[in-house]
């Protein structure tokens, strides 16, 4: 397994329920994670909620596209898994703690085989710059977005 997965935390100046609908409003993740060229909604549940999309992302070495499928747990827990795609694996979940006082914790975590063509190309400097635009920008990037929405 490569090591471009892992997990990022930080603190966002906003209550749960605000990080958690700007989180779960995934067809616009695009606008706020780097390296997430688009997202084309396949499934959507009752509530209107994507529960499965088609992601393309820019991992410097390759445009990959991958489908995902997505699972709520409100307001903690958004998770995802790849169906099939670019990837083997890549997998992952935002898991949001109430700190009280209208601030949140977010975590992201991430696990990710890009299989074996990929991995001989994700090496040193290239898989460094990917960790860090995959996981450890993320919790950043949603509490710019948080702001942003306020």
């Amino acid at each position: 397994m490569s090591g471009l997965g892992g997990s990022a935390s930080g603190e966002i100046d906003a209550p749960i329920d605000e990080v958690w609908a700007t989180l779960t409003d995934v067809s616009t993740i695009a606008a706020w994670q780097d390296g997430i060229v688009s997202i084309d909604p396949i499934e959507t549940n009752a509530a209107g909620e994507i529960v499965k999309a088609k992601l393309e992302a820019d991992a410097k070495v390759k445009t990959l596209s991958v489908v995902v499928r997505f699972e709520r747990a409100a307001p903690t827990r958004l998770s995802w898994v790849v169906e099939s795609g670019d990837v083997k694996k890549l997998d992952g979940a935002w898991t949001l703690e109430d700190l009280g006082g209208g601030r949140t914790r977010a975590t992201y975590a991430t696990e990710v085989d890009p299989g074996r063509m990929l991995r001989m190309m994700v090496r040193g400097p290239v898989e460094d710059k990917i960790r860090e635009k995959l996981v450890d920008k993320r919790p950043a990037e949603l509490a710019a977005r948080v702001r942003s929405e306020r």
